[in-house]
């Protein structure tokens, strides 16, 4: 009779069916031996066929193992997977047979291991493996959940195709699940899931997964006992995570997260610290949930104690700082309510990697081996001294400086921008800064970067960092659109901003386009119905490779041509050419601190006007140029996220100045323009005689103080505009901006950020007066910058584009000369992912412009409130929705709904 042993994979107590059998059977020992060892796989059971004779306990020499069922898996895997080897001595039933099942029943792939015993010859024994295969995974269907939420589930749980299912696989999905709302709130949430056979396909299965997540489930009662200091109104405030239902609340929801709420316990008992009361414990707690309400309640019993003081303050074990140093850090004397949770973020503040505690002075000064303690030694009533002992340790210095994870990137580009040098001191406040720097190239995921320490050697002083980095794409497609000047105005634009020039005549490196070298070209086309934008640009922020001075240049071409704003009609014989062309250098500072960039730029405009009268410029016909020099300072210290800052701020001020021509050049502009006056300076006939630039001077022609000849008396009388082409042949002006820029944590991820605004276009020369170019246009999305005379567009959600700027007496804009804005934007993400990062806001601006500096009134401004979206996915930049509302009409100029689409952070 052949002996078959079926092991299947549910697991069962092995002593335990032991004696169950026992109890039950009498049997002898060589079937009870054999149960025995079928037992040792998991569950076991036994086939009766024709009887293979075999001698129990007695060592046999495998001489092979076949695989006898039809599997997806390479045999001979199985089979040495299993530990069994031709030739190797087992006993029947022994420990050989009972380890290979213990194996491939951890591999969890199979549903049944059965192993036979096909023949034996002599002292050789011939096995077979009978093994049946778990299903794989087919298709997975989700109710009760939103078709959008359906693929995060599949990701998160890994329910891919051809996944094999099991019990595992199976629990842990449906734990997940349940988590997932209940950390939401749904409280209640039941999944169940179920596994259909595919008859399509072999040995496959289709998953249901059913979930019902019930109502959400609210806190609707936080009750304190015991607390008499404290009130309960500032105890829950404490709570920052656990809160009651209040309609009102808006940024908070109420929902009851296990976790958060054991955090949040600890909260209450820092406010009490806080006040002095050290001894302050939870007695007791209960969160008690009511069906009928399908709501939370929560009863604390806290024991408050008494109220401490500061007693005094000794330090212990420090060389390097003197007590009186430290002492000024700790801000702490001696009488003053105890504050255990300020006496501890003056040791160390774990909330914040740069602040400015004890912990960080040592190791931004190189002790990496430091440790602080605040330790109390005497409490005499009411009075605690304290003992602060310091382990100085002995320097650290920067080792091995390695990074990995730039595919794309050149290590030339990441290294110049470290601050941690091997040799150097050890400074955690360096790698903190370069954590920064490394984030705001834009190459890297910023969420990702992650300094690892690697072999860290107190007794040589040493450490080495790695920094870890994920690379993302850099090069983007610009598609930015708006609605302004009457048109849809569209750009289409490519931005490479990791291209590497000195590696264009290398083939090889073209994947798609030579990269890595920190380099940014960029090449754009704007246009509409009437205009085209052409232009190109190319920066190199390490210009000669030695130091981080940045170089830029700019060349561009447009053509504009008169637009009927109202019956939408293009005179293309009627048109505005200007070409421009920008060079540049931006240099970091090192005082006041490296944060710090001078920047120099010379700008070239010429342009060109070919009948284009409108009421912006005085003259239609002729040419006008625009050499200037600006000067900027500019300080940046933002978080690490270029996309999303978290903290720190960004101040500039920019002057833009061109020559003072009216000083040189013999103009009167106090008269120019005024026939008579000029005619009263040339009466006398001058006929066939020449001025001193060899012109032909005749009564009644326009002069200068000098006597030189400006216009021919017919020309001037015929195009009056030909003065004015006169006055702005070359611009004179002087243009000041300041920009300030905050950001703050307010609380957990939200951020808020406020920004302030203000724009001036000067004359030196008040008879000559401003220029019609360079001027400022306020309202609207902040994108219309489809004409490049030098305007500004400054964005004002709520209203329409440029609606906030002065018009002439004839209804058109003529632009701005003064502008100020202002602006508060809470920002929360909901995912800083390096494939999208997408983040909510709600906003609150006001601003204005004005047609001179007279007329300034900084607190007469137009507000507007609203909220939006933003979505930046690297390979399109930032597109965005906003939602807003203006409070001050002035006209028909409100607009509800913005649309942010391009590089607008």
């Amino acid at each position: 009779m052949r002996l078959s042993l079926v092991i299947k994979k549910e697991s069962v107590d092995l002593e335990k069916q032991v004696n169950k059998l026992n109890n039950f059977l009498v049997l002898n020992k060589s079937i009870k031996a054999v149960l025995t060892l079928l037992l040792l796989g998991s569950f076991s059971q036994i086939k009766a066929q024709d009887r293979v004779p075999f001698d129990q306990g007695k060592k046999y020499i495998l001489a092979d193992v076949s695989v006898t069922s039809k599997i997806s898996f390479n045999e001979q895997t199985v089979v040495t997977f299993a530990g069994l080897q031709k030739g190797q001595e087992i006993t029947v039933p022994g420990e050989e047979i009972s380890a290979a099942i213990k194996k491939l029943g951890k591999l969890g792939l199979f549903d049944e291991i059965s192993f036979y015993i096909n023949h034996i010859e002599n002292d050789s024994i011939y096995l077979d493996l009978d093994i049946k295969e778990l299903p794989k995974l087919g298709e997975v269907k989700f109710v009760g959940v939103k078709k959008s939420k359906v693929d995060a589930l599949i990701k998160d749980n890994s329910l891919t195709k051809g996944k094999v299912v099991n019990e595992n696989l199976i629990t842990t999905a449906k734990n997940y699940i349940e988590n997932k709302y209940k950390k939401d709130g749904y409280f209640n949430t039941k999944v169940n899931i179920n596994t259909i056979k595919d008859t399509a396909t072999v040995n496959q299965v289709n998953m249901l997964v059913n979930v019902d997540k019930g109502d959400k489930v609210k806190i609707s009662k936080i009750d304190f006992i015991g607390n008499e200091k404290i009130s309960d109104k500032k105890l829950k405030k404490a709570m920052k995570d656990t809160k009651e239902k209040n309609i009102f609340r808006v940024l908070k929801v109420s929902k009851f997260i296990k976790d958060k709420y054991k955090a949040d316990l600890e909260k209450v008992i820092a406010a009490y610290k806080e006040k002095g009361y050290r001894d302050a414990r939870i007695i007791s707690d209960t969160v008690a949930f009511d069906k009928a309400k399908n709501a939370l309640s929560i009863k604390v019993n806290v024991e408050e104690g008494n109220k401490y003081y500061f007693g005094n303050i000794k330090f212990l074990g420090n060389t390097v700082y003197s007590d009186q140093f430290l002492n000024r850090i700790v801000g702490v004397k001696k009488g003053e309510t105890y504050n255990g949770v300020l006496l501890e973020k003056r040791i160390a503040d774990k909330s914040k990697p740069d602040g400015e505690d004890i912990t960080n002075l040592y190791q931004n000064n190189g002790y990496l081996f430091s440790n602080i303690n605040a330790v109390e030694v005497k409490t005499a009533n009411d009075t605690i001294d304290f003992e602060i002992r310091v382990t100085e340790g002995p320097l650290a210095y920067f080792n091995h400086i390695t990074v990995v994870g730039n595919d794309k990137t050149n290590d030339r580009v990441i290294y110049r921008e470290l601050r941690t040098k091997p040799g150097e001191k050890y400074s955690k406040e360096l790698l903190v800064r370069t954590i920064r720097e490394i984030g705001q190239l834009g190459f890297f995921d910023p969420e990702a970067i992650d300094p690892k320490f690697r072999n860290v050697d107190a007794g040589a002083g040493t450490v080495d960092i790695e920094y870890n980095l994920v690379e993302k794409g850099s090069s983007q497609i610009e598609l930015q659109g708006g609605y302004g000047g009457g048109g849809f105005i569209g750009t289409l634009g490519l931005s490479f901003n990791n291209f590497s020039a000195r590696n264009i005549l290398n083939k090889e490196s073209y994947k798609p386009l030579p990269m890595g070298d920190g380099q940014k070209v960029s090449l754009r086309l704007q246009g509409s119905t009437y205009f085209q934008t052409y232009s190109v640009s190319f920066s190199e922020p390490w210009f000669g490779q030695k130091k981080p001075v940045q170089f830029s240049s700019s060349i561009s071409y447009s053509k504009q041509f008169l637009n009927n704003y109202v019956t939408q009609s293009v005179d293309k014989s009627k048109s505005f050419n200007i070409l421009t062309m920008s060079i540049g250098l931006a240099k970091r500072l090192t005082v006041p601190d490296d944060y710090f960039v001078l920047s120099q730029s010379l700008s070239y405009q010429h342009y060109d006007l070919n009948n284009y009268n409108t009421g912006l410029f005085t003259f239609g016909n002729g040419a006008s140029r625009n050499l200037a020099y600006t000067l900027g300072i500019s300080r940046s210290n933002k978080g690490v996220n270029p996309i999303f800052p978290t903290y720190g701020s960004e101040f500039s001020l920019t002057g833009k100045f061109t020559l003072p021509y009216s000083l040189f050049n013999g103009v009167d502009y106090a008269t120019l323009g005024d026939q008579e006056a000029y005619k009263l300076k040339n009466t006398t006939d001058r006929s066939n005689q020449v001025d001193a630039n060899g012109n032909t001077v005749n009564i009644g022609d326009y002069i200068d103080a000098s006597g030189n000849k400006v216009f021919n008396y017919q020309d001037a009388a015929a195009d009056p505009a030909l003065v004015d082409q006169k006055k702005f042949n070359w611009l004179e002006y002087y243009k000041i901006k300041f920009k300030a820029d905050w950001y703050t944590k307010v609380y957990g991820k939200l951020v808020l950020r406020t920004l302030t605004e203000f724009g001036f276009l000067g004359a030196y020369n008040q008879d000559r007066g401003s220029i019609p170019f360079e001027r400022f246009y306020v309202g609207g999305d902040g994108m219309a910058n489809y004409s490049m005379d030098g305007r500004e567009t400054v964005q004002l959600r709520g209203y329409k584009n440029n609606s906030l700027t002065p018009i002439n007496s004839a209804g058109d804009q003529i632009g701005a000369t003064v502008y100020n804005k202002f602006s508060m934007e809470l920002r929360y993400p909901i995912t800083l992912k390096a494939s999208a990062s997408i983040y909510a806001l709600a906003f609150l601006e006001a601003g204005s412009s004005y047609a001179n500096f007279k007329t300034y009134n900084p607190f007469a401004l137009s507000r507007s409130a609203g909220v939006g979206l933003r979505v930046f996915m690297p390979a399109f930049g930032l597109l965005g929705i906003d939602f807003a509302r203006g409070f001050d009409p002035i006209g028909d100029n409100l607009q509800s709904v913005t649309f942010i689409i391009g590089q607008q952070f």
